[in-house]
């Protein structure tokens, strides 16, 4: 390895206060996806990652780019295919008897989560709902916003029944449906920052899949804790089916469904 720990330990607290992604232990990681843009910034050589983090560290300028470098973005269409099943089938008749569905995608990524949420809501026959889906990456919210996706990215997850009903072929591209798209409301946020209930108001299903297993655990709690406030009464906190807040934020209480990893506050109803 090239890079110095010094240099390390500046990028890890870095992504740390801007993200809660934690990166003990990744320094190959780290000058795995800085290099692109030591070579962009025309810095060659055996050592160029390092010695652009110091320019870095001596420069006023924000440091977004390494941050988007370095979060994760993997992704696909309705990953976790029990979850969605879940959602049309059990969480959606248990909140009917509330207005229209307040649904948060958090750490969305390039849109696959989001865009499913609608489809699988669209097919299930709802239709008072919207989504919020927030990330702290302005780039991939740029491309979910364009609802843009290859032939690859689409066949990960998505049913080809759905290619047609959903989507546009476009110049070797495939194009979300307006009707998916105006369902969303895409914006950046770091679940490190307050939530973004304090402006539009509760949820009655949190998405944050896949999310916390890069946090440290003082960062979960944080997020846990936060997350309370931003549950309707009776609502519902999702995670990825490896995630749970068991041992962290005693508040949760598990919903037993098969394959999934969802959860409801201590004493909101079954």
């Amino acid at each position: 390895m090239s890079l110095s720990a010094a240099s390390f330990d500046f990028v890890a607290d870095l992504v740390r206060r801007e993200s809660a992604v934690e990166l003990d232990g990744k320094e190959y990681l780290v000058e795995s996806r800085l290099a692109p843009l030591a070579r962009a910034a025309g810095i060659d050589g055996a050592r160029a990652v390092d010695r652009y983090v110091h320019l870095l560290r001596r420069s006023a300028r924000p440091a977004s780019d390494v941050v988007e470098a370095l979060v994760t973005t993997e992704t696909s269409w309705f990953r976790d295919r029990p979850t969605f099943d879940a959602l049309t089938g059990q969480l959606l008749p248990a909140l009917a008897d509330r207005g229209p569905l307040r649904v948060w995608s958090a750490g969305c990524s390039t849109g696959q989560e989001p865009y499913s949420v609608v489809m699988a809501l669209l097919d299930a026959g709802a239709d008072a709902f919207s989504v919020l889906a927030t990330d702290v990456s302005a780039t991939v919210l740029e491309r979910a916003r364009a609802g843009r996706y290859t032939a690859l990215e689409m066949g990960r997850g998505l049913p080809r029944s759905a290619w047609a009903r959903y989507f546009t072929p476009r110049a070797g591209e495939w194009q979300v449906a307006a009707r998916v798209r105006e369902r969303v409301d895409l914006r950046r946020h770091s679940l490190l920052e307050p939530s973004p209930a304090a402006h539009a108001g509760t949820f009655d299903v949190v998405l944050l899949r896949h999310v916390l297993m890069y946090f440290d655990l003082a960062a979960r709690a944080v997020v846990l804790r936060r997350l309370r406030r931003c549950l309707a009464p009776g609502g519902f906190l999702v995670l990825g089916t490896t995630e749970t807040p068991l041992g962290i934020d005693p508040a949760w209480d598990r919903v037993k469904i098969p394959g999934t990893s969802i959860y409801r506050l201590t004493g909101g109803s079954a």
